[in-house]
């Protein structure tokens, strides 16, 4: 029978990160709406386990009284798998990439930790939780009002490259804005090198400016990377 003391927390917490993944998604952060509910998720399983210490499955030796805090076993867990999750998220221009895959780790690694003291309706309500995170709501993660961005590299020749105020302008046309611009100068000096992050409203027009790209004098060479959480 479903203990529904259980329950109710966790859709709780799966409820505020939900909100906050909404807005971190609109405005294009990296970290959005799955990524939010499964850290809130894990973080509200954890403490339902520690608050509940007198369900899990632990038997003392034969004639021993025993004093102990087993819950410094799942801080041992949760540190150790901390490494894997980072190991999973890269970096890549001003991108961030794996965020959900990260937090989909921590989560499982503490559904594990509920397995394993024997809170199996936490541990079962915590699996189908997740699986409802990365699998249903997907659909709704594409639904929501999205920010896109874009990775936008620009190689120009010598004395070709525009100002950051003439490239604001070129996106604005397109409905894009600069957040970041960045510059770098090859050491002989031959090639500008702007690296931009890009956001606009989705569906971002990658086509549109790559177009516009196409017939700028002096550009040596660009590439334009639409990406994901």
């Amino acid at each position: 029978m479903i203990d529904w003391n259980l329950v109710w927390p966790v859709l709780a917490a799966m409820t505020a990160g939900g909100l906050i993944g909404i807005e971190r998604t609109h405005h294009g952060h990296p970290a959005g709406f799955r990524t939010h509910i499964l850290v809130c998720l894990t973080s509200c399983l954890l403490m339902l386990a520690a608050m509940n210490q007198s369900t899990w499955s632990f038997v003392a030796l034969p004639g021993q009284t025993v004093v102990i805090d087993p819950t410094r076993m799942s801080h041992g867990l949760l540190t150790g798998i901390g490494f894997l999750c980072a190991g999973v998220i890269f970096r890549e221009g001003f991108s961030v990439h794996g965020m959900t895959t990260a937090a989909s780790l921590w989560v499982t690694s503490a559904i594990g930790v509920l397995f394993g003291v024997g809170m199996w309706d936490l541990a079962l309500i915590a699996s189908t939780a997740t699986l409802a995170v990365l699998g249903l709501l997907r659909l709704l993660d594409a639904r929501l009002p999205h920010v896109g961005a874009m990775d936008v590299t620009l190689r120009w020749n010598e004395g070709a490259a525009p100002g950051e105020a003439a490239l604001r302008e070129m996106l604005r046309a397109r409905g894009l804005r600069a957040v970041r611009i960045g510059h770098v100068i090859s050491p002989d000096r031959l090639i500008h090198e702007q690296v931009l992050k890009v956001k606009g409203p989705m569906p971002i027009d990658a086509d549109g400016l790559v177009s516009d790209l196409r017939g700028q004098e002096g550009l040596a060479g660009f590439s334009v990377l639409p990406r994901d959480e």
